[in-house]
């Protein structure tokens, strides 16, 4: 079977980009019967962080460096993917080109442009982007509607598919993710490393973008009465790339003085962060898996999250929940997950035992599975 991969946006950072890199990578360790064929968007195909698989001439990278959601993507990658002539394609985002006929799984991570609309963050002025957004939807509605198989993040999106879609629950499959596999050099980097701004005290960690969902101004407010109430000798760190939604809240930042934003960190940094973190803090109100907590676990630090949508779910007994929009309680939750060593203790017990039910390796496995089910579907 000759396999298709939608990799624009693979990376080794955050989000989608973090999925396509890791499954990919993974498929290509545990397959050894289908051919693959990599649409990429790197002029380098060098700048891939691939494993070097035995099988070379099942492996084919092609150049398709158009940039998602632009109407290039509908015409010009369709004929780029057609040229191919793959059995089955994986699209691990909803952006399908609309006019795509031929056998497909797709991804669908999250629907928070149904709940969360950002209207905000454009600079296209409110026709063009009501206009957008009904394409994106439109999109959104067309690739559940003609693909084979949909792939979702957690039993949460699964339902939030079927209720606000009207998809049938047995077109979808759950596949977790998991969180970011460290190499033994990376394991062993205990202390911070040089070109980061560590803060000289004890600090609270969270990373992520700073989308209105993910509630960065809830925390900000939850951070002021936990400094207040409690003590000032801890640093607030956030973790995120610049854009639109960091610059949008950069005045709030700069007016805790115990808040620092770190832009354009590594994955090596990344992991030196986490690995000196005395709390994570997820304050999001919604999300289709969440990864950076199970990440944060993975390196033994506490959790504190929102009890929002899927985090439950994921997170299991491993983390202390608060209602995102109670910043009093938010601010208690912070104050006993930095202090009770006894819960601290349970925590990390408990993720020890909850990281054993996420594996890359497993959902490369089950996601082979969705793409036989999807070929035999035809």
């Amino acid at each position: 079977m000759k396999i298709g991969i939608d990799c624009r946006m693979m990376s080794s950072s955050f989000g989608i980009g973090r999925y396509v890199q890791q499954l990919v990578k993974h498929l290509l360790e545990i397959d050894s019967e289908n051919e693959f064929v990599l649409f990429v968007n790197h002029r380098d195909p060098r700048d891939l962080t691939l494993p070097s698989p035995t099988r070379r001439g099942e492996l084919k990278i092609v150049v398709a460096d158009i940039p998602w959601y632009v109407w290039k993507e509908q015409v010009k990658f369709k004929k780029i993917i057609d040229k191919e002539k793959v059995d089955l394609m994986h699209f691990p985002h909803w952006n399908v080109p609309i006019l795509y006929n031929k056998p497909f799984v797709v991804t669908i991570h999250d629907l928070t442009m149904y709940h969360f609309p950002r209207p905000e963050a454009t600079t296209l002025g409110p026709l063009k982007f009501w206009l957008k957004d009904k394409a994106h939807r439109m999109a959104v509605r067309h690739a559940v509607k003609r693909a084979k198989k949909i792939i979702v993040t957690s039993e949460f999106t699964k339902q939030d598919v079927h209720q606000t879609l009207g998809v049938q629950m047995e077109e979808m499959v759950v596949g977790y993710q998991a969180p970011f596999e460290t190499t033994e050099k990376q394991e062993r980097n205990k202390y911070p490393i040089s070109n980061i701004q560590y803060p000289n005290c004890p600090y609270v960690l969270y990373v992520g973008a700073a989308y209105p969902h993910k509630n960065l101004k809830g925390l900000f407010k939850a951070w002021k009465i936990f400094c207040e109430k409690y003590s000032d000798g801890y640093k607030l760190v956030l973790v995120g790339k610049d854009n639109y939604f960091y610059n949008n809240i950069q005045y709030l930042i700069s007016n805790i003085q115990s808040a620092i934003h770190l832009n354009n960190v590594s994955d090596e940094e990344l992991i030196s962060l986490y690995q000196n973190a005395r709390l994570f803090i997820f304050p999001s109100l919604y999300e289709g898996f969440g990864l950076p907590p199970l990440e944060a676990m993975s390196h033994m630090v506490p959790v504190a999250s929102s009890n929002r949508s899927c985090m439950p779910e994921v997170l299991g007994d491993a983390a202390l929940y608060f209602d995102p929009e109670n910043y009093e309680q938010m601010a208690d939750v912070i104050h006993r997950g930095l202090i009770d060593e006894n819960v601290r203790f349970e925590l990390q017990n408990n993720a020890r035992e909850l990281l054993k039910n996420y594996s890359w390796n497993k959902l490369a496995r089950e996601t082979l599975g969705v793409y036989k089910a999807a070929i035999n579907d035809r």
